[in-house]
Protein backbone atom coordinates (compact mmCIF):
# COMPACT_ATOMS: atom_id res chain seq x y z
CA UNK A 1 0.00 0.00 0.00
CA UNK A 2 1.01 3.65 -0.29
CA UNK A 3 0.72 6.79 1.79
CA UNK A 4 1.18 10.28 0.36
CA UNK A 5 2.29 12.93 2.83
CA UNK A 6 4.98 12.27 5.43
CA UNK A 7 3.66 14.60 8.10
CA UNK A 8 2.54 13.38 11.51
CA UNK A 9 -0.67 11.86 10.18
CA UNK A 10 0.78 10.28 7.05
CA UNK A 11 3.76 8.86 8.92
CA UNK A 12 1.43 7.46 11.56
CA UNK A 13 -0.78 5.76 8.97
CA UNK A 14 2.29 4.28 7.27
CA UNK A 15 3.52 2.92 10.60
CA UNK A 16 0.12 1.34 11.34
CA UNK A 17 -0.02 -0.35 7.93
CA UNK A 18 3.56 -1.63 8.19
CA UNK A 19 2.88 -2.94 11.70
CA UNK A 20 -0.06 -4.88 10.22
CA UNK A 21 2.34 -6.64 7.85
CA UNK A 22 2.02 -4.61 4.66
CA UNK A 23 4.84 -3.35 2.49
CA UNK A 24 4.32 0.42 2.56
CA UNK A 25 5.59 3.14 0.24
CA UNK A 26 5.60 6.59 1.88
CA UNK A 27 5.76 9.42 -0.66
CA UNK A 28 6.49 13.10 -0.15
CA UNK A 29 7.77 15.83 -2.45
CA UNK A 30 10.93 16.72 -0.54
CA UNK A 31 13.81 14.87 1.09
CA UNK A 32 13.48 16.98 4.23
CA UNK A 33 9.80 16.03 4.58
CA UNK A 34 10.65 12.36 4.18
CA UNK A 35 13.39 12.65 6.80
CA UNK A 36 10.87 14.20 9.21
CA UNK A 37 8.44 11.37 8.50
CA UNK A 38 11.14 8.79 9.10
CA UNK A 39 12.00 10.51 12.37
CA UNK A 40 8.34 10.48 13.48
CA UNK A 41 8.09 6.75 12.83
CA UNK A 42 11.43 5.99 14.50
CA UNK A 43 10.44 7.95 17.60
CA UNK A 44 7.05 6.22 17.76
CA UNK A 45 8.57 2.74 17.42
CA UNK A 46 11.25 3.53 19.99
CA UNK A 47 8.57 4.62 22.42
CA UNK A 48 6.63 1.40 21.89
CA UNK A 49 9.77 -0.64 22.49
CA UNK A 50 10.50 1.33 25.67
CA UNK A 51 6.97 0.67 26.94
CA UNK A 52 7.29 -3.05 26.19
CA UNK A 53 4.63 -3.02 23.47
CA UNK A 54 7.15 -4.16 20.83
CA UNK A 55 10.49 -5.89 20.93
CA UNK A 56 13.43 -4.31 19.17
CA UNK A 57 13.28 -7.06 16.55
CA UNK A 58 9.61 -6.37 15.86
CA UNK A 59 10.33 -2.66 15.47
CA UNK A 60 13.09 -3.44 12.99
CA UNK A 61 10.71 -5.69 11.04
CA UNK A 62 8.23 -2.80 10.77
CA UNK A 63 10.97 -0.47 9.51
CA UNK A 64 12.04 -3.06 6.94
CA UNK A 65 8.59 -2.95 5.34
CA UNK A 66 8.76 0.84 4.81
CA UNK A 67 10.07 2.51 1.66
CA UNK A 68 10.53 6.30 1.52
CA UNK A 69 10.38 7.96 -1.89
CA UNK A 70 9.92 11.18 -3.82
CA UNK A 71 8.99 9.30 -7.01
CA UNK A 72 5.25 8.80 -7.52
CA UNK A 73 6.05 5.97 -9.90
CA UNK A 74 7.10 3.89 -6.88
CA UNK A 75 3.42 3.66 -5.96
CA UNK A 76 2.51 1.80 -9.15
CA UNK A 77 2.18 -1.62 -7.48
CA UNK A 78 0.00 -0.33 -4.60
CA UNK A 79 -3.56 -1.60 -4.34
CA UNK A 80 -4.49 1.04 -1.74
CA UNK A 81 -3.09 4.58 -1.43
CA UNK A 82 -4.08 6.94 1.39
CA UNK A 83 -3.46 10.64 0.84
CA UNK A 84 -2.67 12.75 3.89
CA UNK A 85 -1.62 16.07 2.41
CA UNK A 86 -2.72 19.67 2.95
CA UNK A 87 -6.48 20.32 3.29
CA UNK A 88 -6.82 22.10 -0.06
CA UNK A 89 -9.12 20.77 -2.75
CA UNK A 90 -6.91 21.90 -5.66
CA UNK A 91 -3.79 20.27 -4.22
CA UNK A 92 -5.63 17.01 -3.63
CA UNK A 93 -7.19 17.03 -7.11
CA UNK A 94 -3.74 17.47 -8.69
CA UNK A 95 -2.40 14.56 -6.65
CA UNK A 96 -5.32 12.30 -7.53
CA UNK A 97 -4.78 12.89 -11.26
CA UNK A 98 -1.12 11.89 -10.91
CA UNK A 99 -2.05 8.83 -8.84
CA UNK A 100 -4.58 7.63 -11.41
CA UNK A 101 -1.88 7.89 -14.08
CA UNK A 102 0.35 5.34 -12.30
CA UNK A 103 -2.02 3.08 -10.35
CA UNK A 104 -3.88 0.05 -11.68
CA UNK A 105 -7.55 0.72 -12.54
CA UNK A 106 -8.77 -1.36 -9.61
CA UNK A 107 -6.54 0.31 -7.01
CA UNK A 108 -8.33 2.21 -4.25
CA UNK A 109 -7.46 5.82 -3.50
CA UNK A 110 -8.50 7.04 -0.03
CA UNK A 111 -8.43 10.52 1.44
CA UNK A 112 -7.69 11.14 5.10
CA UNK A 113 -9.47 14.50 4.93
CA UNK A 114 -11.26 15.56 8.09
CA UNK A 115 -13.31 18.38 6.60
CA UNK A 116 -13.65 18.19 2.80
CA UNK A 117 -16.59 16.27 1.26
CA UNK A 118 -15.50 12.97 -0.27
CA UNK A 119 -18.06 13.30 -3.06
CA UNK A 120 -16.68 16.74 -3.90
CA UNK A 121 -13.11 15.43 -4.06
CA UNK A 122 -14.29 12.49 -6.17
CA UNK A 123 -15.41 14.77 -9.02
CA UNK A 124 -11.78 15.27 -10.03
CA UNK A 125 -11.16 11.52 -10.50
CA UNK A 126 -11.64 9.44 -13.62
CA UNK A 127 -12.58 6.45 -11.46
CA UNK A 128 -14.62 7.88 -8.55
CA UNK A 129 -16.02 4.42 -7.82
CA UNK A 130 -12.59 3.49 -6.40
CA UNK A 131 -12.35 6.59 -4.16
CA UNK A 132 -13.29 6.67 -0.46
CA UNK A 133 -12.57 8.46 2.79
CA UNK A 134 -10.44 6.80 5.47
CA UNK A 135 -10.29 9.33 8.28
CA UNK A 136 -7.71 8.36 10.91
CA UNK A 137 -7.24 10.28 14.15
CA UNK A 138 -3.96 11.67 15.40
CA UNK A 139 -1.75 10.01 16.54
CA UNK A 140 -2.72 7.22 14.16
CA UNK A 141 -0.71 4.46 15.91
CA UNK A 142 -2.59 5.19 19.16
CA UNK A 143 -6.10 6.30 18.23
CA UNK A 144 -8.40 3.40 17.37
CA UNK A 145 -11.12 5.04 15.30
CA UNK A 146 -11.18 5.15 11.51
CA UNK A 147 -14.21 6.76 9.87
CA UNK A 148 -14.84 4.88 6.61
CA UNK A 149 -16.69 7.29 4.33
CA UNK A 150 -18.29 5.95 1.17
CA UNK A 151 -20.09 7.77 -1.64
CA UNK A 152 -22.84 6.91 -4.10
CA UNK A 153 -20.35 5.90 -6.82
CA UNK A 154 -18.76 3.17 -4.68
CA UNK A 155 -19.82 -0.44 -5.08
CA UNK A 156 -21.71 -1.66 -2.02
CA UNK A 157 -18.88 -4.04 -1.12
CA UNK A 158 -16.10 -1.44 -0.91
CA UNK A 159 -16.96 0.15 2.44
CA UNK A 160 -17.35 -3.16 4.31
CA UNK A 161 -14.16 -4.49 2.68
CA UNK A 162 -12.16 -1.50 3.91
CA UNK A 163 -13.79 -1.70 7.34
CA UNK A 164 -12.65 -5.31 7.56
CA UNK A 165 -9.13 -4.25 6.55
CA UNK A 166 -9.11 -1.59 9.28
CA UNK A 167 -10.15 -4.19 11.85
CA UNK A 168 -7.19 -6.32 10.76
CA UNK A 169 -5.03 -3.25 11.38
CA UNK A 170 -6.31 -3.21 14.97
CA UNK A 171 -8.63 -0.26 14.41
CA UNK A 172 -12.29 0.38 15.18
CA UNK A 173 -13.87 1.24 11.82
CA UNK A 174 -17.20 3.02 11.61
CA UNK A 175 -19.08 3.44 8.33
CA UNK A 176 -20.06 7.10 8.03
CA UNK A 177 -22.07 9.09 5.52
CA UNK A 178 -20.33 11.76 3.48
CA UNK A 179 -21.49 14.78 5.49
CA UNK A 180 -19.51 17.76 6.82
CA UNK A 181 -17.50 16.71 9.87
CA UNK A 182 -18.45 13.04 9.34
CA UNK A 183 -19.26 11.76 12.88
CA UNK A 184 -16.74 12.99 15.44
CA UNK A 185 -16.11 16.53 14.23
CA UNK A 186 -19.86 17.02 13.97
CA UNK A 187 -21.11 15.39 17.16
CA UNK A 188 -18.28 16.72 19.36
CA UNK A 189 -18.96 20.40 18.62
CA UNK A 190 -21.19 21.02 21.70
CA UNK A 191 -18.41 19.84 24.02
CA UNK A 192 -16.27 22.78 22.94
CA UNK A 193 -19.18 25.15 22.34
CA UNK A 194 -20.64 24.78 25.83
CA UNK A 195 -17.20 25.25 27.40
CA UNK A 196 -16.56 28.46 25.48
CA UNK A 197 -20.10 29.69 26.02
CA UNK A 198 -19.63 29.30 29.79
CA UNK A 199 -16.25 31.04 29.52
CA UNK A 200 -17.88 33.92 27.67
CA UNK A 201 -20.45 34.19 30.45
CA UNK A 202 -17.65 34.70 32.96
CA UNK A 203 -17.30 31.25 34.53
CA UNK A 204 -13.85 30.45 35.85
CA UNK A 205 -11.97 28.45 33.15
CA UNK A 206 -10.39 26.09 35.68
CA UNK A 207 -13.84 25.46 37.17
CA UNK A 208 -15.30 24.68 33.72
CA UNK A 209 -12.68 22.06 32.92
CA UNK A 210 -12.68 20.60 36.44
CA UNK A 211 -16.46 20.14 36.46
CA UNK A 212 -16.51 18.40 33.09
CA UNK A 213 -13.59 16.14 33.97
CA UNK A 214 -14.41 15.19 37.54
CA UNK A 215 -18.22 15.20 37.34
CA UNK A 216 -18.66 14.76 33.58
CA UNK A 217 -16.09 11.99 33.35
CA UNK A 218 -14.18 13.43 30.37
CA UNK A 219 -10.41 12.88 30.21
CA UNK A 220 -9.76 16.54 29.43
CA UNK A 221 -11.87 19.64 29.79
CA UNK A 222 -12.97 21.42 26.60
CA UNK A 223 -10.76 24.46 27.20
CA UNK A 224 -7.53 22.59 27.88
CA UNK A 225 -8.27 20.25 24.98
CA UNK A 226 -8.76 23.19 22.62
CA UNK A 227 -5.50 24.66 23.97
CA UNK A 228 -3.81 21.38 23.06
CA UNK A 229 -5.36 21.15 19.58
CA UNK A 230 -4.76 24.84 18.84
CA UNK A 231 -7.58 27.38 18.75
CA UNK A 232 -6.85 28.30 15.15
CA UNK A 233 -7.42 24.68 14.11
CA UNK A 234 -10.36 24.03 16.44
CA UNK A 235 -12.12 27.27 15.51
CA UNK A 236 -11.52 26.67 11.80
CA UNK A 237 -13.12 23.22 12.06
CA UNK A 238 -16.09 24.75 13.89
CA UNK A 239 -16.40 27.41 11.20
CA UNK A 240 -16.17 24.86 8.40
CA UNK A 241 -18.96 22.75 9.87
CA UNK A 242 -21.08 25.81 10.73
CA UNK A 243 -20.76 27.04 7.14
CA UNK A 244 -21.35 23.64 5.58
CA UNK A 245 -24.64 23.30 7.47
CA UNK A 246 -25.73 26.80 6.43
CA UNK A 247 -25.41 28.17 9.94
CA UNK A 248 -27.49 25.49 11.63
CA UNK A 249 -27.73 26.56 15.26
CA UNK A 250 -26.21 23.37 16.73
CA UNK A 251 -22.85 24.40 15.25
CA UNK A 252 -22.82 28.07 16.25
CA UNK A 253 -19.39 29.66 16.60
CA UNK A 254 -18.37 30.99 20.00
CA UNK A 255 -17.08 34.59 20.33
CA UNK A 256 -14.90 33.66 23.32
CA UNK A 257 -12.84 31.31 21.13
CA UNK A 258 -12.80 33.75 18.24
CA UNK A 259 -11.30 36.37 20.57
CA UNK A 260 -8.46 33.98 21.46
CA UNK A 261 -7.69 33.38 17.79
CA UNK A 262 -7.72 37.09 17.00
CA UNK A 263 -5.40 37.77 19.94
CA UNK A 264 -2.95 35.12 18.77
CA UNK A 265 -3.50 33.10 21.93
CA UNK A 266 -3.66 29.80 20.07
CA UNK A 267 -2.88 27.43 22.95
CA UNK A 268 0.20 25.46 23.87
CA UNK A 269 1.97 26.13 20.60
CA UNK A 270 2.04 29.88 21.34
CA UNK A 271 2.56 29.48 25.09
CA UNK A 272 -0.89 30.73 25.98
CA UNK A 273 -4.49 30.04 25.07
CA UNK A 274 -7.19 29.91 27.69
CA UNK A 275 -4.43 28.88 30.10
CA UNK A 276 -0.72 29.64 30.30
CA UNK A 277 1.24 26.66 29.01
CA UNK A 278 2.94 24.72 31.80
CA UNK A 279 0.77 26.13 34.58
CA UNK A 280 -1.70 23.87 36.35
CA UNK A 281 -5.06 25.62 36.74
CA UNK A 282 -6.61 25.37 40.22
CA UNK A 283 -10.41 25.18 40.41
CA UNK A 284 -12.11 27.34 43.07
CA UNK A 285 -13.37 24.55 45.33
CA UNK A 286 -15.19 25.46 48.52
CA UNK A 287 -13.16 25.69 51.74
CA UNK A 288 -13.66 23.10 54.52
CA UNK A 289 -17.12 23.14 56.06
CA UNK A 290 -18.72 21.18 58.92
CA UNK A 291 -20.30 17.82 58.19
CA UNK A 292 -24.11 17.79 58.11
CA UNK A 293 -26.12 16.60 61.09
CA UNK A 294 -29.00 14.89 59.28
CA UNK A 295 -29.78 13.99 55.70
CA UNK A 296 -33.20 13.24 54.22
CA UNK A 297 -33.24 11.67 50.75
CA UNK A 298 -36.04 11.42 48.25
CA UNK A 299 -35.97 8.78 45.49
CA UNK A 300 -33.48 8.84 42.66
CA UNK A 301 -30.22 9.79 44.39
CA UNK A 302 -29.27 6.29 45.46
CA UNK A 303 -25.53 6.65 44.81
CA UNK A 304 -25.28 9.71 47.06
CA UNK A 305 -27.49 8.17 49.72
CA UNK A 306 -25.33 5.03 49.76
CA UNK A 307 -22.15 7.13 49.95
CA UNK A 308 -23.57 9.14 52.86
CA UNK A 309 -24.50 5.94 54.69
CA UNK A 310 -21.03 4.49 54.09
CA UNK A 311 -19.53 7.73 55.46
CA UNK A 312 -21.41 7.22 58.73
CA UNK A 313 -23.78 10.17 58.30
CA UNK A 314 -27.32 10.22 59.65
CA UNK A 315 -29.45 9.21 56.66
CA UNK A 316 -33.23 8.96 56.37
CA UNK A 317 -35.18 7.95 53.26
CA UNK A 318 -38.13 10.35 53.14
CA UNK A 319 -40.94 9.48 50.68
CA UNK A 320 -42.42 12.95 51.20
CA UNK A 321 -39.50 14.57 49.36
CA UNK A 322 -39.73 14.99 45.58
CA UNK A 323 -37.73 12.52 43.52
CA UNK A 324 -34.22 13.77 42.83
CA UNK A 325 -33.97 15.85 45.98
CA UNK A 326 -32.43 15.68 49.43
CA UNK A 327 -32.37 17.93 52.47
CA UNK A 328 -29.15 18.75 54.32
CA UNK A 329 -30.14 19.90 57.79
CA UNK A 330 -33.38 21.16 56.30
CA UNK A 331 -31.80 22.85 53.25
CA UNK A 332 -33.26 21.40 50.08
CA UNK A 333 -31.00 20.35 47.21
CA UNK A 334 -32.70 19.45 43.92
CA UNK A 335 -31.10 17.66 40.99
CA UNK A 336 -31.00 19.90 37.93
CA UNK A 337 -33.53 19.40 35.15
CA UNK A 338 -32.45 21.99 32.59
CA UNK A 339 -33.75 25.01 34.45
CA UNK A 340 -31.58 27.43 36.37
CA UNK A 341 -31.40 27.17 40.16
CA UNK A 342 -33.48 30.34 40.35
CA UNK A 343 -36.03 28.83 37.98
CA UNK A 344 -36.23 25.67 40.08
CA UNK A 345 -36.57 27.82 43.20
CA UNK A 346 -39.49 29.70 41.69
CA UNK A 347 -41.25 26.39 41.01
CA UNK A 348 -40.41 25.00 44.48
CA UNK A 349 -39.62 27.70 47.00
CA UNK A 350 -37.95 25.11 49.26
CA UNK A 351 -35.12 24.50 46.75
CA UNK A 352 -31.97 26.45 47.65
CA UNK A 353 -29.31 24.41 45.82
CA UNK A 354 -29.42 22.98 42.28
CA UNK A 355 -27.20 19.91 42.01
CA UNK A 356 -25.60 19.57 38.58
CA UNK A 357 -25.41 16.21 36.84
CA UNK A 358 -22.58 13.75 37.34
CA UNK A 359 -22.04 10.88 34.94
CA UNK A 360 -21.65 8.68 38.03
CA UNK A 361 -22.26 10.25 41.44
CA UNK A 362 -20.58 7.30 43.14
CA UNK A 363 -17.20 7.93 41.50
CA UNK A 364 -17.36 11.68 40.85
CA UNK A 365 -14.56 13.36 42.78
CA UNK A 366 -16.41 16.68 42.99
CA UNK A 367 -20.07 17.62 43.32
CA UNK A 368 -21.06 20.65 41.24
CA UNK A 369 -23.97 22.90 42.11
CA UNK A 370 -25.46 26.40 41.93
CA UNK A 371 -27.41 28.39 44.51
CA UNK A 372 -30.84 29.89 43.95
CA UNK A 373 -29.53 32.89 45.90
CA UNK A 374 -25.76 33.53 45.59
CA UNK A 375 -25.78 35.21 49.02
CA UNK A 376 -27.24 32.16 50.79
CA UNK A 377 -24.28 31.41 53.06
CA UNK A 378 -26.11 28.68 54.95
CA UNK A 379 -26.89 26.76 51.75
CA UNK A 380 -23.30 27.17 50.53
CA UNK A 381 -21.91 25.82 53.78
CA UNK A 382 -24.39 22.94 53.95
CA UNK A 383 -23.61 21.80 50.40
CA UNK A 384 -19.85 22.06 50.91
CA UNK A 385 -20.01 20.14 54.18
CA UNK A 386 -22.13 17.40 52.58
CA UNK A 387 -19.79 16.93 49.60
CA UNK A 388 -16.69 16.96 51.80
CA UNK A 389 -18.18 14.46 54.23
CA UNK A 390 -18.47 12.07 51.26
CA UNK A 391 -14.80 12.61 50.46
CA UNK A 392 -15.58 14.81 47.46
CA UNK A 393 -14.83 18.37 46.50
CA UNK A 394 -17.55 21.01 46.36
CA UNK A 395 -17.71 23.37 43.38
CA UNK A 396 -20.34 26.11 43.30
CA UNK A 397 -20.79 27.75 39.90
CA UNK A 398 -22.75 30.87 38.95
CA UNK A 399 -26.38 30.07 38.27
CA UNK A 400 -27.30 29.43 34.64
CA UNK A 401 -29.95 27.29 32.90
CA UNK A 402 -28.96 23.62 32.93
CA UNK A 403 -25.84 24.20 34.98
CA UNK A 404 -22.70 23.14 33.13
CA UNK A 405 -22.33 19.35 33.17
CA UNK A 406 -25.98 18.52 32.46
CA UNK A 407 -26.15 21.20 29.78
CA UNK A 408 -23.09 19.79 28.01
CA UNK A 409 -24.20 16.17 28.24
CA UNK A 410 -27.72 16.77 26.91
CA UNK A 411 -26.44 18.92 24.06
CA UNK A 412 -23.92 16.23 23.07
CA UNK A 413 -26.84 13.81 23.13
CA UNK A 414 -28.81 16.22 20.95
CA UNK A 415 -26.00 16.42 18.39
CA UNK A 416 -25.68 12.63 18.36
CA UNK A 417 -29.43 12.26 17.91
CA UNK A 418 -29.30 14.73 15.00
CA UNK A 419 -26.58 12.61 13.39
CA UNK A 420 -28.72 9.51 13.90
CA UNK A 421 -31.75 11.19 12.34
CA UNK A 422 -29.62 12.36 9.40
CA UNK A 423 -28.33 8.79 8.92
CA UNK A 424 -24.71 9.81 9.35
CA UNK A 425 -24.15 6.44 11.07
CA UNK A 426 -26.11 4.02 13.21
CA UNK A 427 -26.33 4.43 16.99
CA UNK A 428 -23.58 1.93 17.73
CA UNK A 429 -21.33 3.59 15.18
CA UNK A 430 -21.91 7.08 16.61
CA UNK A 431 -21.16 5.91 20.13
CA UNK A 432 -18.07 3.95 19.03
CA UNK A 433 -16.80 6.99 17.14
CA UNK A 434 -17.12 9.27 20.16
CA UNK A 435 -15.43 6.76 22.48
CA UNK A 436 -12.57 5.78 20.16
CA UNK A 437 -12.16 9.02 18.20
CA UNK A 438 -12.93 11.71 20.79
CA UNK A 439 -11.87 9.76 23.90
CA UNK A 440 -15.26 10.28 25.52
CA UNK A 441 -15.89 7.91 28.43
CA UNK A 442 -19.23 6.79 27.02
CA UNK A 443 -21.17 7.21 23.82
CA UNK A 444 -23.76 10.01 24.01
CA UNK A 445 -26.59 7.74 22.92
CA UNK A 446 -25.59 5.11 25.46
CA UNK A 447 -25.75 7.86 28.09
CA UNK A 448 -29.27 8.75 26.92
CA UNK A 449 -30.30 5.10 27.32
CA UNK A 450 -28.81 5.14 30.82
CA UNK A 451 -30.55 8.26 32.14
CA UNK A 452 -33.71 7.96 30.06
CA UNK A 453 -34.81 9.72 26.88
CA UNK A 454 -37.68 11.51 28.64
CA UNK A 455 -35.28 13.08 31.12
CA UNK A 456 -32.98 14.31 28.33
CA UNK A 457 -35.90 15.77 26.38
CA UNK A 458 -37.19 17.47 29.52
CA UNK A 459 -33.82 19.07 30.21
CA UNK A 460 -33.46 20.31 26.63
CA UNK A 461 -37.00 21.64 26.62
CA UNK A 462 -36.37 23.56 29.85
CA UNK A 463 -33.07 24.86 28.47
CA UNK A 464 -34.69 26.10 25.27
CA UNK A 465 -37.52 27.75 27.20
CA UNK A 466 -35.37 29.49 29.80
CA UNK A 467 -32.63 30.62 27.42
CA UNK A 468 -35.04 31.48 24.60
CA UNK A 469 -32.56 29.74 22.30
CA UNK A 470 -33.60 27.20 19.66
CA UNK A 471 -30.07 25.77 19.91
CA UNK A 472 -31.38 23.55 22.71
CA UNK A 473 -34.64 22.34 21.20
CA UNK A 474 -34.62 18.53 21.31
CA UNK A 475 -33.97 17.01 17.91
CA UNK A 476 -36.06 14.47 16.04
CA UNK A 477 -33.45 11.79 16.64
CA UNK A 478 -34.49 11.68 20.29
CA UNK A 479 -37.80 10.23 19.23
CA UNK A 480 -40.02 13.25 19.82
Amino acid sequence: MGVVGAGAMGAGIAEVAAAAGHRVVLLDVGAAALDRGRGIIDASLAGRVKRGILTGEQADDIRSRLTFTQDIGDLAACVLVVEAIIEQTAAKASLFARLESVLAPDAVIASNTSSLPISGLATSLQRPERFVGLHFFNPAPVMKLVEVVTIRDNPATLGPMLADLMRRWGKVPVLAADVPGFIVNRVARPFYAEGFLALGEGLDPAAIDHALKVAGGFRMGPLELADLIGHDINYAVAGSIHGAYAGKTRFRLQPAQQALVEAGRLGRKTGRGVFVAGEKPVPPLEPPAPAPGRLHFGAGLDALRDAATAAGLSVVTDPRLPAGSLEIDGIRVSLGDGRSAAGMGRADDRTRVMLDMARDFATAGTLVASLTNPDDTAARTAFAGFAQALGKGALLLPDRPGGLVLRTLVQLANAAADALADRVADANGIDAAMVHGANHPQGPLAWVAQVGTARVIQALTHLAAETGDDLYLPGAGLGI
